[in-house]
């Protein structure tokens, strides 16, 4: 990697100081694989053992790290292999016990959360998976920093409507299992098509089969940055003067992510992984993917030409990240969680961005409906078509997308439920009044699409 030069120092500073850039994430991977043991006590210990011995020094290195080279370290997570193929020697149906030591090894290290109470169903189940299904309402109301995440779909396989149909239900389930917290576990809970294995972003985050023993991968978020960059652009310049500011910066964040993936590698003695190059908005004034469409050229966020603006953003992020790094994975573009915006919570309130105009967006977003308030009473057939239609969108198009819905008990459309924190404010948005009962009801396999087929 190529030393910095006094220019860009300068203006790295300037991103700290004035426009909220951060690294939104350090992650450490762990491998649970050889955690495996027929009896479920044996198992958890070693789970937590290994979390806690190679997680104890996370902290204290992001934080040393952070003070060293004035770079912000927002969170500090940790991300696991999938414990439903880490649980499947146990042959137990409940794996509630294998969160509940994720959870004690994350509080033992002093991370904001664990990632990996995961399950990978595009094509089917196995026993363990069912059991990571059925255990996932319990296992996010019982503990704090765990997050749980399941693969329904891929170009590759199609779409599992069977695993479509039961995350529906765990959803629901999950909901009221939390409802003293504004159902707060459906926040913890996000399912995937295309899903990537080395996503360093909670709710999603756990480490792959092809992943080493441990590694770091680092998320950096820049919206601030990029909505600087253009609004001293200004509003006369055309869209390829737009495309390339976006792409510059979006350079120059991802050298930073870089930098300090690697340094706190080095530090831990691991292995660097990938940087996120993401625009991860937060609540805070500034800090909004938003707020940069708009400066991009649409009145409000949801108004026509969002999905144009949206889709250029994306682009343009990721080219910059390709260019400053050879190491760019994970996500890696533009999020849109409706909640954690303050322009798109803006945008729902005052009616310009509706669930489909949405649901248009993440046909060229990073990831797809995140933190999407809908009402407590929204029936599992209507959640199934809602996680059904992303997962369509992520197959055809051969990119990765989600769905993080939350049904909120007692709520009904345009009431707020507010989180605080990093997951905000969110107006309960209005599905509609017809569903999907008949596609529910058939279940089965999606089958993949004709280009799947590339070998």
């Amino acid at each position: 990697m190529a030393p910095f030069t006094d220019q860009e120092i300068l203006e790295t500073v300037r991103m700290i100081e004035l426009e909220t850039l951060d690294i939104r994430t350090t992650t450490l991977g762990i491998s649970l694989f050889d955690c495996a043991d027929p009896d479920v006590d044996k198992a958890c210990e070693k789970i937590y053992a290994k979390i806690v011995h190679h997680g104890k020094d996370l902290v204290r290195v992001a934080s040393s790290v952070s003070a060293d080279f004035g770079v912000p370290i927002v969170n500090k997570r940790i991300a696991t292999t999938p414990i439903a193929l880490v649980a499947a020697a146990s042959a137990t149906d409940d794996l509630v016990p294998f969160a509940r030591a994720m959870d004690a090894a994350a509080e033992r290290c002093g991370v904001d959360f664990i990632g990996g109470f995961t399950a990978y169903v595009q094509k089917g189940f196995t026993p363990a998976d069912r059991a990571l299904f059925r255990s996932i309402p319990a296992a996010l109301a019982e503990t704090k920093r765990v997050c749980s995440s399941v693969s329904l779909a891929s170009s590759r396989a199609g779409i599992n409507m069977d695993a479509v149909n039961l995350f529906a239900e765990v959803v629901l389930l999950t909901a009221r299992a939390t409802e003293s917290t504004g159902a707060l576990g459906c926040a913890k809970l996000v399912c995937f098509c295309n899903a990537v294995e080395d996503n360093p972003f909670v709710a999603g985050a756990h480490i792959g089969i092809g992943e080493p023993e441990t590694v770091i991968n680092v998320g950096v978020s820049g919206p601030g940055v990029v909505r600087s960059a253009l609004a001293r652009l200004g509003p006369e310049a055309d869209l390829l003067a737009v495309a390339e500011v976006v792409k510059r910066t979006a350079f120059k964040i991802t050298r930073m992510g870089e930098l300090v993936g690697r340094e706190t590698a080095k530090r831990l003695g691991t292995t660097f992984g990938i940087v996120d190059v993401s625009l991860a908005p937060t609540p805070a004034v500034g800090d909004s993917v938003s707020d940069i469409l708009e400066l991009i050229g649409v009145d409000r966020t949801g108004a026509p030409g969002t999905t144009a603006a949206l889709a250029l953003l994306t682009d343009a992020v990721k080219k910059g990240g390709a260019m400053a790094s050879s190491s760019v994975g994970g996500l890696s573009g533009a999020f849109i969680p409706v909640s954690e915006d303050a322009g798109m919570i803006r945008a729902v309130e005052e009616g310009a961005l509706s669930l489909a105009k949405l649901e248009a967006m993440t046909s060229v977003c990073s990831v797809g409906l995140d933190m999407v308030a809908v009402p407590g009473n929204t029936s599992a057939a209507t959640i199934a078509g809602i996680v059904a239609d992303q997962m369509a969108i992520g197959m055809v198009n051969h990119k990765t997308t989600a769905v993080r819905i939350i049904p909120v008990p007692g709520k009904g459309p345009g009431e707020k439920v507010e989180w605080g924190g990093l997951l905000g404010t969110a107006i309960v948005q209005d599905p509609g009044r017809f569903s999907a009962n008949v596609l529910f009801g058939r279940g089965g396999r999606i089958p993949a699409p004709l280009q799947s087929y590339k070998n």
